[in-house]
Protein backbone atom coordinates (compact mmCIF):
# COMPACT_ATOMS: atom_id res chain seq x y z
CA UNK A 1 0.00 0.00 0.00
CA UNK A 2 2.98 2.23 0.84
CA UNK A 3 4.82 1.56 -2.32
CA UNK A 4 1.35 2.22 -4.03
CA UNK A 5 0.56 5.53 -2.43
CA UNK A 6 4.67 6.76 -3.83
CA UNK A 7 3.89 5.30 -6.91
CA UNK A 8 1.14 7.40 -7.40
CA UNK A 9 2.61 10.47 -5.80
CA UNK A 10 5.20 10.20 -8.67
CA UNK A 11 3.00 9.90 -10.86
CA UNK A 12 1.08 13.01 -10.23
CA UNK A 13 4.60 15.27 -10.22
CA UNK A 14 6.52 13.75 -13.12
CA UNK A 15 3.12 13.99 -15.85
CA UNK A 16 3.23 17.35 -15.32
CA UNK A 17 6.93 17.93 -15.37
CA UNK A 18 6.97 15.71 -18.72
CA UNK A 19 4.02 18.23 -20.46
CA UNK A 20 5.61 21.56 -19.93
CA UNK A 21 9.14 20.07 -21.40
CA UNK A 22 7.70 19.11 -24.23
CA UNK A 23 5.38 22.38 -25.24
CA UNK A 24 8.51 24.49 -24.73
CA UNK A 25 10.45 23.67 -28.02
CA UNK A 26 6.83 24.20 -30.13
CA UNK A 27 6.42 27.59 -28.18
CA UNK A 28 9.80 28.50 -29.19
CA UNK A 29 8.43 27.44 -32.70
CA UNK A 30 5.52 29.52 -32.80
CA UNK A 31 7.69 32.75 -31.52
CA UNK A 32 9.49 32.77 -34.45
CA UNK A 33 6.75 32.05 -37.09
CA UNK A 34 4.83 34.28 -35.64
CA UNK A 35 7.58 36.79 -35.98
CA UNK A 36 8.22 35.99 -39.62
CA UNK A 37 4.85 36.59 -40.08
CA UNK A 38 4.63 39.89 -38.91
CA UNK A 39 7.89 41.13 -40.35
CA UNK A 40 5.96 39.91 -43.55
CA UNK A 41 2.99 41.69 -43.20
CA UNK A 42 4.84 44.80 -42.14
CA UNK A 43 6.62 44.56 -45.87
CA UNK A 44 3.79 44.33 -47.52
CA UNK A 45 1.88 47.15 -45.99
CA UNK A 46 5.08 48.90 -46.54
CA UNK A 47 4.86 48.57 -49.79
CA UNK A 48 1.31 48.57 -50.38
CA UNK A 49 1.12 52.13 -48.78
CA UNK A 50 3.80 53.60 -50.50
CA UNK A 51 6.56 53.90 -47.66
CA UNK A 52 8.23 51.09 -49.60
CA UNK A 53 9.56 51.38 -53.22
CA UNK A 54 8.68 47.66 -54.67
CA UNK A 55 12.38 47.14 -55.21
CA UNK A 56 12.50 47.34 -51.42
CA UNK A 57 10.09 45.24 -50.88
CA UNK A 58 11.65 43.00 -52.66
CA UNK A 59 15.11 43.06 -50.88
CA UNK A 60 13.40 43.10 -47.42
CA UNK A 61 11.25 40.09 -49.00
CA UNK A 62 14.72 38.21 -50.55
CA UNK A 63 16.34 38.73 -46.57
CA UNK A 64 13.66 37.05 -45.14
CA UNK A 65 13.79 34.45 -47.38
CA UNK A 66 17.08 33.97 -46.53
CA UNK A 67 16.69 33.79 -42.81
CA UNK A 68 13.84 31.40 -42.64
CA UNK A 69 16.28 29.05 -45.51
CA UNK A 70 18.87 29.37 -42.72
CA UNK A 71 16.49 28.30 -40.06
CA UNK A 72 15.01 25.22 -41.94
CA UNK A 73 18.73 24.04 -42.65
CA UNK A 74 19.77 24.18 -39.00
CA UNK A 75 16.53 22.36 -38.11
CA UNK A 76 17.70 19.12 -40.43
CA UNK A 77 21.08 19.46 -39.04
CA UNK A 78 19.09 18.70 -35.33
CA UNK A 79 16.34 16.41 -36.21
CA UNK A 80 13.70 19.03 -36.13
CA UNK A 81 14.91 21.43 -33.10
CA UNK A 82 16.85 24.31 -32.77
CA UNK A 83 19.82 24.47 -29.89
CA UNK A 84 20.01 27.61 -27.95
CA UNK A 85 22.60 28.70 -29.96
CA UNK A 86 21.03 28.52 -33.03
CA UNK A 87 17.94 30.20 -31.83
CA UNK A 88 19.85 33.30 -30.37
CA UNK A 89 21.36 33.21 -33.96
CA UNK A 90 17.87 33.17 -35.92
CA UNK A 91 16.94 35.92 -33.26
CA UNK A 92 19.88 38.09 -34.42
CA UNK A 93 19.01 37.95 -37.77
CA UNK A 94 15.29 38.65 -37.45
CA UNK A 95 15.94 41.80 -35.07
CA UNK A 96 18.57 43.10 -37.64
CA UNK A 97 15.81 41.98 -40.41
CA UNK A 98 13.70 44.21 -38.11
CA UNK A 99 15.48 46.88 -37.40
CA UNK A 100 16.04 47.42 -41.52
CA UNK A 101 12.39 47.12 -42.27
CA UNK A 102 11.96 50.04 -39.66
CA UNK A 103 14.11 52.25 -41.12
CA UNK A 104 13.01 51.34 -44.51
CA UNK A 105 9.35 52.11 -43.83
CA UNK A 106 10.30 55.10 -42.22
CA UNK A 107 13.02 56.56 -44.60
CA UNK A 108 11.61 59.96 -45.95
CA UNK A 109 11.60 59.63 -49.98
CA UNK A 110 12.06 63.17 -52.09
CA UNK A 111 9.80 62.84 -54.91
Amino acid sequence: MKLFKYLLVAAFTVAPALTFAQAAPAQEKNQIIKREFNQQRRIGNGTRRGALTPRQGARLERQQMRIHRHMRAMRARNHGRLTMRQHRVIHRRQMIASRRIHRARHMHRIG
